[in-house]
């Protein structure tokens, strides 16, 4: 067996499955299931595509350099800005969105097993100033949790997965007819369902890691990105099923999160089934929110050159988030949804310059195949998330 394979493998899947997961049964709740499965098979391959652009244009400017200097090689200085600003407003966006999340399962766990009703704001400091500090630790410390962390995750899941399927009603699957245009049901769904495969941010040490062989980066991100594919699709029969489009649909007012973890565990009636479902949502959003957290931090700190200290890069890696964390205390799902758009100019938009620039002007060891009708269709997916998200 190949060890670098699985590893690479397992770098893409778990950068992947993230706390977005937990929101997709309510994303896509006005859709049906059968709908959502067709969007997620059209971002898998839409991902999987740009993943390998990104591929092409790493080992044409330099095997391994991060996006920064990758963008710089092949776009110039107006490229690198682009670059960092899509990167610090993705970052924020998904520390803002984990804060919220992250806040209403500690209200939850305050009422269950404290008694106290904690406020949204409340909540999102403690769990801000508790877990928020992890960052500040370093790469080494906060790998080896995440590590541990993740795989308890995956086998709450696998357990949660097969406990609700024997619960799963057919009937339950079939699209309920709905006053609005399936049109813009469609497109609502689209930029949360992007950010849920938006393992790209790993692509260029992977290359290196990897040695610049295609071959196996192709088994790497095929694999890799089919996990959280798989994992969506079951997750999604396990809760529409049980629930029922109607049902989850109307779990999107108000607290949303915490709305579909109590209706899992009232509906199951089992306690057992109840702790899972909360155990799961907690490792999901700590995980994601350590290393979207430590990704910001660590980046900050390579702006500021040691400026101000761990102290002040810490403050302005929380602040911004933290704010809009508390000005939308019930924002998880949409916030989640506007982190789309600069992760589309991140995978797609500068991925498919950067090579339509190198490809006029380096003789590139590796070309995508698809052509310029490939570069054009992934180009107007892209625009129809942004223009989902706006709209």
């Amino acid at each position: 067996m190949n060890t670098k394979l699985v590893g690479a493998t397992l770098i893409v899947a778990g950068t992947s499955i993230g706390a977005g997961m937990l929101a997709l049964p309510i994303a896509v709740a006005n859709i049906g299931f059968w709908p959502a499965i067709a969007l997620m098979l059209l971002i898998w391959g839409l991902s999987g595509y740009t993943a390998l652009l990104l591929t092409e244009a790493n080992l044409a400017t330099g095997r391994g350099l991060n996006f920064h200097r990758m963008m710089g090689e092949s776009l110039g200085r107006g490229g690198q800005l682009l670059c960092s600003a899509s990167f610090l407003a993705l970052l924020y966006a998904l520390t803002a969105a984990y804060l919220t999340g992250g806040a209403s399962l500690v209200a939850l766990k305050a009422k269950s097993l404290l008694a106290v009703e904690l406020g949204g704001s409340s909540a999102t400091l403690i769990f801000a100033c508790t877990l928020g500090l992890v960052a500040a630790f370093g790469v080494r410390y906060v790998d080896l949790l995440t590590r541990g962390l993740f795989s308890l995750k995956m086998v709450a899941l696998a357990i949660l997965v097969v406990l609700l399927l024997p619960q799963v009603e057919m009937h339950n699957l079939a699209p309920a007819l709905s006053d609005q245009g399936q049109g813009s049901l469609l497109m609502a769904a689209l930029p949360l369902i992007f950010t849920s495969f938006g393992f790209h941010v790993c692509i260029p040490p992977l290359v290196d890691y990897l040695e610049g062989d295609v071959r196996s980066l192709r088994k790497v991100f095929l694999m890799g990105s089919a996990l959280p594919l798989l994992c969506y699709t079951l997750w999604l029969l396990a809760v529409f099923g049980p629930l029922g489009q109607a049902q989850l649909a109307s779990l999107a007012q108000g607290d949303s999160l915490a709305n579909l973890v109590n209706a899992i565990a009232t509906l199951t009636g089992s306690s057992s089934i109840a702790t899972l479902v909360t155990l799961f949502a907690d490792l999901a959003l700590v995980t994601s929110f350590i290393g979207v957290t430590l990704s910001l931090f660590e980046y900050l700190a390579e702006l500021r050159q040691g400026q101000g200290g761990r102290v002040g890069t810490w403050l302005i890696t929380f602040v911004p988030p933290l704010v809009l964390a508390l000005a939308l205390p019930e924002g998880f799902i949409a916030v989640l949804g506007f982190a789309a758009v600069p992760l589309a100019v991140l995978i797609v938009f500068l991925p498919v310059a950067a090579v339509l620039k190198l490809r006029d002007s380096v003789d590139a060891p590796y070309r995508v195949a698809g052509g310029t009708p490939a570069l054009i269709l992934a180009t107007l997916l892209g625009a129809l998330i942004v223009l989902a998200q706006l709209m």
